[in-house]
Formats: C-alpha cells, structure tokens, sequence
C-alpha cells in the first residue's frame, strides 16, 4: 500500500495578499533588487532568486518562481518585508525603552547615547545611519527610523547592555514585552 502525497501549491496565505503601493511612494524593480522611496527615507531589498516580484496597477504582487520547498518557503517572507519597507517610508517604525534603576541614566551625544548603567565605566552605543535615538527625562530612549529590522536591533542591543534583573525590575527594558518577575527568599 501506497502512502498518500499531497501536494500544496502557493501555501502562504500572507504571500497571496498584494501589498498597495500608496501615493507619495515610488517602487523601483531592477533584477532582484527592490528599492522604495517614501516621504520619510529610502530603503532597498536584495530578493531571493525564488521569488518573482510584479510591480502593476499601483500593487506589488510576489509569486514563487517554482515549487520548490525554498521557493514556498521565503515566499509569504519576502512579501512581509517589501510590506515593512512600503510602511517604513510613509510611517517610521519606533521602539522605546526604559531604564529603571537608582543612578541609571541615558544622554545623548551628538550620533552615540552614554549609558551609565552602575558599571564603573560609561557605556557608549554608536547610532547607526537612518536611525534616530532621542532621550528624554534622561531614562526614557526613543528610538526611530524607516527600516524595522534596524530600529529593532538597535533597540536590543541598547537593551543587552543591562537586561532587566527579575528580583527588583532594575535594567533596560523595552516598552510592550513582558517581564516575569520573581519573589525574593523568604527568611524563616
């Protein structure tokens, strides 16, 4: 006896969705290079060999080239991100973060944000190009930018500088995740 086959074709139901390309942003397709350029920054994709991009009708449609487990496998994913980019230039991605702790503090200088984490010595973060940090009541980081790849990276290495501790809550925390506090020893 013959076990079954079934065979899915275009399995990403995020893939099938066309992303709209909305007034004020202009999408460019050369080879396999996508570049969007928006009212809040420029950003541009290198795309898999697996996917085919169309750009029509004021929609960007991707399809797999193949059937292939690579091909459906990067297809619903590459849609998500040329999604991300098409926002990102209209509508800036933004993280902010929290730092709590007695003598903790941010400031801002120049394209770096000094970190006094109750280390012996400063910690210094270079921002890097199309994102901006800006600080507030000194333990408040706002950061920003067009691309959500970045603005989520530099926000968790910020973060990894001093991780929230779960005994007092004192650390770097981003705003929105959860935190699993735990209860102290108990004395008898």
């Amino acid at each position: 006896m013959k076990p079954e086959v079934y065979v899915f074709l275009n399995m990403s139901r995020i893939g099938k969705i066309p992303v709209v390309i909305p007034s004020g942003v202009e999408v460019t397709l050369l080879d396999q290079c996508i570049t969007v350029k928006g009212p809040k920054g420029e950003l541009s994709q290198i795309l898999s060999p697996h996917i085919l991009v169309q750009v029509a009708d004021g929609k960007i449609q991707v399809t797999p080239v193949d059937q292939s487990r690579a091909a459906k496998s990067i297809y619903g994913t590459t849609r998500s991100l040329i999604a991300n980019m098409v926002r990102g230039v209209i509508q800036p991605f933004s993280k902010d973060l929290l730092i709590e702790g007695v003598g903790f503090r941010a400031t801002m200088k120049g394209k770096e944000i000094d970190l006094e984490l109750g280390y012996s010595h400063p910690v210094i973060h270079r921002i890097p190009e199309g994102v901006q940090v800006s600080v507030a009541d000194n333990v408040k980081i706002h950061v920003e930018g067009p691309d959500k790849q970045k603005v989520g990276q530099v926000a968790a290495e910020i973060k990894n500088y001093y991780p929230v501790e779960p005994y007092k809550g004192k650390g770097v925390r981003i705003l929105g995740q959860y935190l699993r506090r735990k209860e102290g020893k108990k004395s008898a």
